[in-house]
């Protein structure tokens, strides 16, 4: 089968969330200059340079109550700051909570019922709780092609681990699952890893 995405692709489903995955979830936290705090999940999502550490999300729709985009990007526009919490299989339920269409004014962790905590570098709240937290400060907003698409990037200038997740001087996942998206309404889990020598090495 072969498609061009702007004439269609003829099946019940839009094939190409399922097609580009598993992609790793960005749990995002920001909070607004008025301290309203926003908690929600994005699929497009990964990092991006190792010096300095660097991240990137995607966010591709809009809230009637935001304008032209969402709780997330409005507000990292606002402050310039970002949190980003990884995401455990443990937790996919509170995560999928945060992912639903609320107000603006909802406070997702509450809603939720996620514990917050402060981060160190930057001031917004974290997930007390996720296997690691990434602190940003964006460095830009990219308009992308289409409506209301903007790729959000950012220097990450604080990390926290969880403790149990940190084995033998690595950031070991298996200590934790991260959950992953797929196509359509799908999620998978990390439960093994294998290692591979790179040439050269």
């Amino acid at each position: 089968m072969f498609y061009r995405p702007a004439d269609g692709h003829g099946l019940p489903h839009n094939p190409f969330n399922a097609i580009v995955s598993p992609r790793p979830i960005g749990w995002i936290s920001t909070r607004g200059r008025d301290g309203h705090d926003n908690l929600a999940p994005y699929s497009f999502f990964n990092a991006c340079a190792y010096v300095p550490p660097q991240v990137m999300f995607a966010s591709t729709s809009a809230k009637p109550d935001r304008g032209d985009t969402k709780d997330s990007v409005a507000q990292i526009r606002d402050t310039g700051v970002f949190c980003v919490n990884i995401v455990e299989y443990a937790m996919k339920d509170a995560m999928n909570q945060t992912s639903g269409p609320w107000a603006a004014e909802v406070d997702e962790f509450a809603d939720a019922g996620i514990e917050k905590a402060e981060c160190a570098e930057i001031d917004c709240a974290r997930v007390a709780a996720a296997p690691a937290n990434l602190e940003c400060r964006l460095t830009r907003i990219v308009p992308l092609e289409g409506v209301s698409n903007f790729a959000v990037f950012g220097e990450v200038v604080g990390v926290h681990m969880r403790d149990d997740c940190v084995v033998d001087g690595i950031f070991d996942v298996l200590t934790f699952n991260p959950l992953s998206r797929m196509g359509y309404r799908d999620y998978t889990v990390v439960r093994e890893k294998f290692s591979l020598k790179r040439p050269g090495d």
